[in-house]
């Protein structure tokens, strides 16, 4: 190669999980010990049936291939929107809604329209590495909230408040947690808003995992203000919501001036979020909560057979944090960072997991593992391997 890369993004690291499967991919097989893929977070579940059934006829339909507004079909939108009411209680219609391409594409739009580079966001750690790896790219300053182990991985209001500089532009939270599965608690969230505002800042939280908490009431209160949209933002994916992960189904939730704004880089990233994911998206929203709330449920089961065969004696991991879809731990390899840690997890235990470094300066003690990709049944042999280890 003869031409100049950007040494923004020369600077980042390679995909985390992309990395982990090259490894991976240069094990040894060894039919004693197949892999068991604690690396990414993909509901091992197909979508609903009922979902599928709808879809089906709708390629054979010429419209299926044409574009949409940018900001996504009105009526899906409001489907959601409609959804987002149910849920949260939520002042919100269709116009607060602009559908992405997955969570991620939500993150950069969002991002474009409130910073430029040399801006600074503060961001909770351990962070979901694509946040960090994107900032990065943009050039804009991550200032890192500290982890306090002792709490699971709660953010603390006055660590955050301590780090806003003139040059703040937003606070960037994930709950419930990737990589820790740690949830905000709704009352910390509304503190976090209110400082915000104090601040003239965005409060941007990534809710992937929401439709996961089984507490039986709204994540928070926020969109119950007429007026969160002064200083919320919500970057959401539906992917495992629906089990919908390879359709790339997200959305930007926010006030209808930063709608207006992240339309001019949703134009020159992508026009609009595929129609038949627009499509599977407002059948869902309309038909499927029940599906959704029993997935949930398994989830939560799934969370708790975790953790009964995690605590069995004999285990030299430490469990600190963990939720539905992950568990946060510390290796107990003495002089391994987090990626050797991992490797030697896939040459002698078959498991795949993901090195702590990857989620904030300062982990390699620590690896991350993903629940949702494998069922209920494979759980007891995967700690099974971590405790051969004692």
């Amino acid at each position: 190669m003869k031409y100049a890369i950007s040494p923004q993004i020369a600077a980042v690291n390679f995909p985390p999980i992309s990395e982990v499967r090259l490894w991976a991919a240069a094990r040894v097989e060894n039919p004693e010990l197949p892999l068991i893929d604690l690396c990414q977070a993909v509901p091992d579940y197909p979508p609903a049936a009922a979902l599928t059934d709808y879809l089906a006829p709708l390629v054979a339909d010429p419209l299926t291939a044409r574009y949409t507004p940018d900001e996504g079909l009105p009526e899906v939108r409001e489907a959601l929107a409609a959804r987002y009411q149910r849920n949260y209680g939520a002042q919100i219609n269709h116009e607060n809604i602009c559908l992405t391409v997955g969570a991620s594409q939500a993150f950069w739009l969002a991002i474009m329209a409130l910073c430029q580079a040399g801006d600074e966001v503060i961001i909770q750690t351990p962070f979901y590495f694509d946040h960090d790896m994107g900032l990065a790219m943009l050039g804009i300053k991550r200032i890192y909230a500290p982890f306090n182990a002792a709490c699971g991985g709660i953010p603390s209001l006055e660590a955050i408040a301590g780090l806003i500089t003139p040059r703040t532009r937003a606070i960037l939270l994930v709950t419930p947690s990737n990589p820790t599965g740690a949830v905000t608690p709704p009352e910390l969230l509304a503190k976090l808003y209110q400082l915000a505002a104090s601040r003239g800042i965005a409060l941007l939280l990534d809710e992937t995992y929401a439709d996961f908490i089984t507490s039986g009431s709204a994540p928070h209160q926020l969109f119950t203000d007429q007026s969160w949209g002064d200083h919320l933002i919500q970057i959401m994916s539906f992917g495992k919501t629906y089990s919908l992960t390879g359709f790339r189904a997200g959305a930007l939730v926010a006030g209808k001036e930063l709608i207006h704004h992240v339309l001019k880089a949703q134009d020159t990233m992508v026009v609009c979020q595929p129609r038949l994911t627009q499509l599977a998206l407002g059948y869902a929203a309309d038909n499927l909560e029940g599906w959704v709330k029993e997935n949930s449920r398994m989830m939560a089961r799934r969370h708790d057979c975790f953790l009964a065969e995690f605590s069995k004696p004999g285990n030299p991991f430490k469990l600190v944090a963990s939720g539905s879809f992950f568990g946060w731990v510390q290796h107990p390899f003495t002089g391994l960072n987090g990626r050797q840690a991992a490797r030697k997890l896939i040459d002698d235990a078959g498991l795949l997991t993901l090195p702590g470094e990857v989620f904030g300066p300062g982990f390699e003690g620590y690896l991350r593992l993903a629940l949702g990709n494998i069922n209920q049944e494979m759980i007891p042999e995967a700690v099974a391997r971590l405790r051969s280890f004692s």
